[in-house]
């Protein structure tokens, strides 16, 4: 499925810091930061019955996963610190699909992020929650060759795919409609509390 392959996501430059500044002071669209170096691999922390969860998604995303569970079947919590995007958009809907099989919640870490796919990876948690200060932010799907998600006509099958990933997910279908039209590719634009209420992102 190299359609929904993004190759759009590898970035993020604002440092936590600063990043937490801006999306505490408001919600909306902001210009498209510079790429992130290959530096920022996803990296997976265990605590107790937490694991800690950042970086960009990849291909990978859904063994990394089964092999923390097997090392540490008592996680019960997923914690998204700054999570900027995807590089495989199949694997990162396969990881929320293993998250919900295995029971287990999510939530995005106070003045953390997550973005683009990172959103629907999150969506794969029993519960879900986010922590004060915290940023979640959509645009249209683009993918390695140029197909852009808004510019597609909507009976498009391609659609379909995250329509009905959206709906597994017990988030309803307009949430996607949404997405793809908040901002274009090259920008991302942040929920507000409200929106995110609305569009059942989260569940308490």
């Amino acid at each position: 499925m190299n359609h929904i392959k993004l190759s759009i996501n590898k970035w993020l430059t604002l440092s936590p810091v600063l990043l937490a500044l801006f999306l505490v002071a408001c919600s909306g669209q902001v210009t498209k930061p510079e790429p992130v170096s290959a530096e920022n691999k996803l990296t997976l922390y265990v605590q107790n019955n937490t694991a800690y969860l950042s970086g960009i998604l990849e291909a990978d995303l859904p063994s990394k996963l089964t092999k923390m569970i097997r090392q540490h079947p008592n996680v019960t919590d997923i914690v998204l610190v700054d999570v900027p995007g995807t590089d495989d958009q199949q694997a990162t809907m396969e990881g929320a699909r293993l998250i919900r099989r295995l029971g287990l919640n999510t939530h995005i870490a106070a003045t953390g992020y997550v973005l683009s796919g990172g959103v629907d990876l999150f969506l794969g948690g029993v519960k879900r929650s986010i922590g004060a200060g915290a940023g979640v932010g959509v645009h249209a799907w683009s993918d390695n060759v140029g197909t852009v998600a808004n510019k597609l006509n909507k009976m498009n099958p391609v659609h379909a795919t995250y329509v009905n990933f959206y709906l597994e997910m017990g988030v309803p279908e307009r949430f996607y409609w949404f997405s793809i039209q908040a901002a274009p590719a090259s920008r991302v634009y942040f929920l507000s509390p409200e929106e995110m209420y609305d569009y059942q992102l989260v569940t308490e």
